[in-house]
């Protein structure tokens, strides 16, 4: 049985813990408010880009570019986002889940002999996918690209991708990401990058505007080339994005499991702790009363 010291040592851990995981949920609530902000940020430059793809496809000509160039599938590469830091949950063990499936999915539709490289965003994903020897894949880290990483880094990393598909490294890319739909739900979203499908540009630019016309100069296919690139961009930019606020808010949640697991600790604890003391108090009350009938 605890005695008080042990117990009083107890409970002010307890309430140490307690304040510091009401602390982190506060600051992680905040990065997520922050990172919506972000999102909100990027729209305009997303929604110009959509406008842009849906007046071009609008035009029904033959777009020519590498980018959306399908070709039989022998090397592939999966950029998973994940966290750098932990006390985020079971955010990482789902994203790693989910990572499995996908490239099992990938080799029962391509063959069983599919090369796949996985990109690691995020230390914390960096060293499940080590340890998970049955994927059968080799997995890649760039320096400075993170779950942290700016916007130019971004841009650099989307670019160096790519190079990669267009030279023929890669015959498809992937991402896996966590996709942001609220504080208390976030989903994971497998998306194929490389080639750009055009489900993918069509169901992004929408519809355009049949009441204008527009004369395009040089000619459509050359400003679909590049505008395409711009569109991978903003997509990258967004993944990268949604992804942080998901692990923000998986913190969030867990914080707030681990505040309330305290706080019920605490309780526990004070109340052992006030009966252990009534009953020292009432063991000393009775030595006192039993050396005065003794005299």
């Amino acid at each position: 049985m605890a005695t008080l010291r042990e117990l009083k040592t107890r409970i002010g851990s307890v309430a140490s813990t307690e304040k510091i995981t009401g602390a982190m949920k506060m600051i992680s609530s905040a990065k997520v408010h922050q990172n919506e902000q972000s999102l909100r940020k990027l729209q305009p430059f997303k929604d110009q880009i959509k406008s842009i793809m849906a007046h071009i496809l609008a035009t029904d000509e033959n777009f020519v570019s590498p980018l959306i160039e399908e070709r039989e599938v022998k090397r592939a590469a999966v950029v998973v986002f994940g966290s750098d830091d932990g006390l985020c949950g079971a955010y990482n063990v789902n994203i790693l889940k989910g990572v499995a499936e996908h490239v099992d999915r990938m080799r029962d539709a391509v063959g069983s002999d599919l090369e796949v490289t996985v990109y690691a965003v995020g230390k914390k994903i960096e060293k499940g996918l080590r340890r998970m020897t049955s994927l059968g894949v080799d997995v890649k880290v760039i320096e400075g690209v993170d779950s942290k990483m700016n916007g130019d880094k971004v841009n650099e990393f989307t670019h160096m991708l790519r190079n990669a598909f267009s030279s023929g490294e890669f015959d498809r890319i992937d991402v896996v990401y966590m996709r942001y739909i609220s504080m208390g739900r976030q989903v994971l979203t497998p998306e194929t990058l490389f080639p750009v499908s055009e489900k993918a540009i069509a169901g992004e630019a929408g519809e355009a505007d049949e009441n204008q016309l527009y004369i395009f100069e040089p000619d459509a296919n050359s400003i679909f080339n590049e505008v395409l690139p711009m569109f991978v961009l903003s997509t990258m930019q967004e993944v990268t994005i949604e992804n942080r606020s998901s692990e923000q808010a998986a913190r969030v949640m867990a914080m707030q499991s681990a505040n309330d697991n305290a706080k019920k600790l605490l309780e526990q604890l004070r109340l052992e702790y006030n009966k252990l003391r009534q009953a020292s108090i009432t063991t000393e009350l009775l030595d006192i009363v039993g050396g005065q009938v003794e005299r």
